[in-house]
């Protein structure tokens, strides 16, 4: 068991616990060498045990150790302590974009722009190391004071050229997010991540997400078969770029979204550089009468 004042392989002080869920428990740590604070992430003894979890928690390991990025929360070392495996990662001030959106509900689209922009960093890199993530979601993404985005978690992610971890039936990561290729039990790729990094759009200009249900299962079919809804139906004044952007991102048949991350992220610059294309859309009540309904 791991208390407040253990030190770690005679390097990492516990200082604080940080969060808790199913799978382990985060603690924040002092490195005595280098006297800076760092972040701890102990698998817990019974989900050690499996070895699926253990397996993802070696690929996030690794895979996130080959991406030195800004944009990507880095993995100082790993090591066992007490048979338990941890992760030494370096320390985030500041929130998830799950916990940013429950307080602030929703992003202006300049505010939403750029975390794509800087997200699109992260998973271009990614790719380009054969890595694609498969969980990009606003709980795997953090910001800093600073207004760094961070992608992390990378539990699930795959090598292009790996074996599957989990077997075809089970749906491996957030619903929510997941490409229709994906929901019907299909490989994922990296256009997946490009659908995720849409979605991700979307919540953040909106505060909803696209599809949404009762189980997994249900928003899977969702995905697979519900026409994709337009962000005007909960922002009416959405630009037609921004619309534009996601809907390419989120379309059914990967062929037929953006080819990679790069193109995504060229239109996004255009969004940010170009203020006339983030101009909120207007009523056809302001546009020929200068005026806005009530509607």
């Amino acid at each position: 068991m791991i208390r407040i004042g253990d030190l770690i392989d005679n390097r990492y002080r516990i200082v604080s616990l940080l969060g808790e869920g199913g799978m382990g428990t985060v603690y924040e740590a002092v490195d005595i060498i280098t006297k800076r604070n760092v972040a701890l992430k102990f698998l817990k003894a019974n989900v050690a045990r499996d070895k699926v979890n253990l397996a993802r928690f070696e690929i996030e390991a690794k895979a996130t150790a080959t991406l030195n990025h800004p944009n990507i929360v880095r993995v100082i070392s790993v090591g066992k302590y007490e048979n338990l495996p941890y992760m030494v990662n370096e320390l985030i001030v500041g929130n998830n974009l799950e916990d940013e959106l429950q307080t602030r509900g929703r992003y202006t689209f300049l505010e939403a722009a750029d975390i794509i922009d800087q997200l699109c960093n992260a998973v271009s890199l990614a790719h380009k190391n054969g890595v694609i993530h498969r969980d990009i979601k606003p709980s795997n993404i953090y910001i800093t004071k600073e207004g760094l985005v961070k992608l992390g978690d990378f539990g699930i992610a795959r090598y292009s050229d790996s074996k599957r971890v989990t077997s075809n039936t089970n749906i491996v990561g957030s619903a929510h997010y997941l490409a229709p290729e994906v929901c019907r039990g299909g490989e994922a790729s990296p256009r997946s991540d490009i659908y995720a990094l849409g979605i991700n759009f979307f919540e953040l200009i909106t505060g909803h997400v696209p599809f949404d249900g009762d189980s997994n299962v249900a928003i899977a079919v969702k995905q697979i078969k519900e026409k994709f809804p337009s962000p005007r139906k909960y922002v009416k004044n959405t630009p037609k770029a921004i619309e534009k952007i996601i809907k390419k991102c989120c379309k059914k048949n990967p062929r037929e979204r953006y080819p990679d991350v790069e193109s995504l992220q060229q239109d996004i610059l255009q969004l940010k550089t170009n203020p006339k294309l983030l101009r909120p859309r207007q009523s056809i009540w302001v546009r020929w009468f200068g005026f806005v309904s009530e509607d």
